[in-house]
């Protein structure tokens, strides 16, 4: 199976990089890994978590671009980034659509559930 090449997602003054499933050698490029079930939607911890690593990246390195991944680059990593579009003010189905034009195929039918009930909560 040829996995898909890395793809950056851009918004506004946030910049996002999907990549999949990094090996031993590159996992220490991330800064943090906060693993949740393949095809799930991310626990409200780990939304959290993340709504505040980026709001502390972008403030400090202003035009940073943060990687995120998951094993296929198709589910965790999209979910993340389109409830951070929906936190800055777009409808869940633009995030979708905004994300799907670079990353086809991303989401399933339980994750768009999820961001659909997704309410901001910046």
């Amino acid at each position: 199976m040829n996995s898909p090449a890395p793809v950056e997602i851009s918004y506004e003054n946030m910049c996002f990089l999907i990549t999949y499933n990094p090996t031993n050698a590159t996992l220490n490029k991330f800064t943090e890994d906060w693993p949740f079930d393949d095809g799930a939607p991310p626990p409200n911890q780990i939304v959290d978590h993340w709504l505040n690593l980026l709001k502390t990246k972008f403030h400090e390195e202003p035009g940073c671009c943060v990687a995120v991944h998951c094993v296929a680059g198709l589910g965790r990593a999209p979910v993340l980034i389109a409830l951070t579009l929906s936190e800055y003010g777009m409808k869940y189905e633009d995030a979708v659509q905004f994300i799907r034009q670079k990353r086809r195929g991303a989401f399933n039918s339980k994750q768009l559930l999820y961001l659909e009930k997704y309410r901001p909560k910046m």
